[in-house]
């Protein structure tokens, strides 16, 4: 690494690779603990973020320019299938769990809080992008993303692990169009791909131990934790819906092509489209899969 005029650290090249390797190295040992302990569900949901994070990183790495309609698609997809699961399988259990302790408005606060943390936890990142910090300030935000989500997954499946594993694949499904942008944002700026490789590690490297973790028998506080995983991920899911308006990353990828002002038009259908065929793949998966 060497020392930036304004006195930060910049990471070279080498760092960054060794940091995305490392990554790799720890899902790996905390896989043989996960097969040890027989958290099943939490191994594969991590490797299937893994999976779908490097891919679109890979891709992302490779493509020499970003199709704005593919991009659009990837993050409508993932998130209809988001919001959807979200709704389906963790709202009605906050509620249900509330219900259960005397108050079903227990797990609405737990929603409520979520998507403020999540929200507040957006923002404090995005400032963080002007600040000089000893670390790629990309990486540094999609890896916090990351372990944050594996925690929660985690911890929710630990506490009930009846829940399938439709879910989690859903919740997780962001992953590739995530790893897709965050690789074109990282080759614009001269940096590594592979440094992609931890946070796509990260979902796995934290749902694994917390999956592990004694949650006490308490209705309320089950309401709780349940409500705000739920609203965690629906804030998440609202934050990659396609947003096909100016200065959005979709029209910063449009300004790139020719008749760029009809061609964002043109995507605010595919924006509706997409996450209408995201949200409905998980319904009809549900419906398929349930006894």
């Amino acid at each position: 690494m060497d020392i930036n005029e304004r006195g930060g650290v910049n990471n070279s090249p080498g760092d960054l690779s060794l940091v995305g390797g490392a990554g790799v190295v720890a899902l790996l040992a905390l896989s043989v603990v996960a097969a040890v302990t027989e958290t099943w569900k939490v191994l594969v949901i991590g490797w299937v973020a893994f999976a779908a994070m490097a891919a679109g990183a890979y891709l992302g790495g490779r493509a020499d320019s970003t199709d704005p309609q593919r991009l659009v698609w990837g993050y409508g997809l993932a998130s209809g299938a988001m919001v959807t699961s979200a709704a389906m399988f963790l709202v009605p259990q906050a509620i249900g769990i509330g219900r259960s302790a005397g108050a079903p408005q227990i797990g609405g606060i737990g929603i409520a809080l979520g998507i403020v943390v999540g929200y507040s936890g957006h923002v404090a990142g995005h400032r963080l992008t002007h600040r000089d910090l000893p670390m790629d300030v990309t990486t540094a935000q999609i890896t916090a993303h990351a372990l944050s989500a594996g925690l929660i997954i985690g911890l929710v499946y630990g506490s009930m692990p009846t829940l399938g594993l439709l879910l989690g694949l859903a919740i997780v499904s962001h992953k590739g169009p995530a790893g897709y942008a965050a690789a074109r944002r990282l080759r614009r700026n001269g940096k590594p791909v592979s440094a992609l490789l931890l946070p796509a590690a990260g979902v796995g490297i934290t749902a694994i131990p917390s999956a592990s973790l004694p949650v006490p028998e308490v209705a309320a506080l089950n309401a709780v934790v349940f409500g705000f995983a739920a609203g965690i991920f629906l804030h998440i899911a609202m934050d990659f819906l396609p947003v096909c308006e100016a200065g959005s990353e979709i029209d910063q990828v449009c300004s790139l092509h020719e008749e760029s002002h009809q061609l964002l038009d043109q995507l605010r259908v595919h924006a509706v489209g997409s996450t209408a065929v995201g949200a409905v793949a998980v319904v009809a998966a549900w419906v398929v899969l349930t006894p």
